[in-house]
């Protein structure tokens, strides 16, 4: 990693931000995360383009961290990339069973699937319904891992794990919230041989190695935006000393280009990673967008499409609640809070 592994990023003024700032709205294909749209934040900096797009409903202090990654990829040299292709898996939303090809059939070549499980208002039912569709078109060479985004309490996990392991799961991401629990689950699962990844308790946590520490994981899911910046994500997993798998956050194809270049930096990747989402999306910023072609994405910096940008440019008043909130978070890291 050299010596930008640890560098701390200048806060630019905040009308350098805004000098370049674009707030788009980007329709999905499919519902996932409880939206139909996608709002993202992009603008330039001295080394490129950047993003900053935390969900609407994190407070100021969580979404600073976010305009610290964003600000430390459009201001600052990245780490040297060890590859140049990043191997990605299909994600698939909390759909019915019927509607699981079709999402498939949206990432070219993937063959590793990550399948949304424990929905609110939805059955273990239905989450064995959607990995058995999923196992069905994949077939026994393709790998499933489901994410249950920390939705199950350890009896509920135990329960549904032991009704998916029969579909051989490659792994169970935040099956449960906390970290004691994900420690209890590991322990009474382990003879179904079902890692435990952690993926909330790594990138909402105070101390995101306390997972590692605890024994509670057998692998950590790492994302650039809600971990300051490639360069604190690679202190994060180095610290933590387990294997890594680099997601994304649902981010437009710019925010994606920082996570496989996160994933281009990492000492060791024996797992595809979670940065084929631009697949849920039916536009984006970019042309072409950062899709999987042959199940892998190109490592690089990505410029938005100005005609893209105008042509899914939000509403005046998101506009409007984009720039404060930068304005905002801007000033967090400015005071050094």
């Amino acid at each position: 990693m050299g010596d930008v592994s640890s560098a701390t990023t200048p806060v630019p003024p905040l009308a350098e931000l805004l000098a370049s700032a674009r707030v788009v709205a980007l329709p999905l294909a499919t519902r996932f995360r409880g939206v139909d749209v996608r709002e993202a934040l992009v603008f330039e900096g001295p080394e490129g383009w950047t993003e900053f797009s935390p969900f609407a409903e994190y407070g100021d202090d969580e979404a600073a961290t976010w305009l610290a990654a964003a600000i430390d990829f459009g201001w600052m040299p990245q780490p040297g990339a060890l590859r140049n292709e990043i191997p990605v898996n299909a994600t698939v939303p909390a759909v019915a069973a019927a509607s699981v090809p079709a999402v498939l059939a949206r990432f070219d070549g993937c063959r590793t699937a990550k399948v949304k499980v424990a929905e609110p208002g939805q059955r273990l039912s239905d989450d064995v319904a959607r990995v058995a569709a999923v196992r069905e078109a994949m077939g026994p060479e393709g790998r499933i891992r489901v994410d249950a985004n920390g939705g199950w309490n350890v009896d509920e996990a135990e329960r549904a794990l032991h009704a998916l392991a029969e579909y051989d799961l490659e792994y169970a991401e935040q099956p449960c919230a906390t970290v004691d629990e994900l420690a209890e689950l590991r322990r009474r699962v382990k003879y179904m041989g079902i890692p435990i990844a952690a993926d909330e308790s790594v990138r909402k946590a105070s101390d995101p190695v306390a997972v590692a520490r605890a024994g509670a994981a057998d692998l950590i899911v790492v994302k650039v935006q809600p971990l300051g910046g490639v360069r604190r994500a690679l202190d994060i997993v180095a610290e933590a000393g387990l294997p890594a798998v680099v997601s994304s956050a649902l981010d437009t194809s710019v925010g994606l280009s920082m996570g496989v270049a996160l994933a281009a930096a990492l000492p060791e990747l024996d797992l595809d990673c979670g940065l084929g989402t631009a697949s849920l999306f039916t536009a984006d910023v970019t042309s072409p967008a950062l899709v999987p072609s042959g199940g892998v994405l190109p490592v690089g910096r990505l410029t938005p499409d100005a005609a893209l940008l105008a042509r899914h440019e939000a509403s005046a008043d998101r506009r409007h609640w984009w720039l404060d909130r930068l304005a905002r978070c801007h000033a967090l890291l400015a005071r050094g809070e």
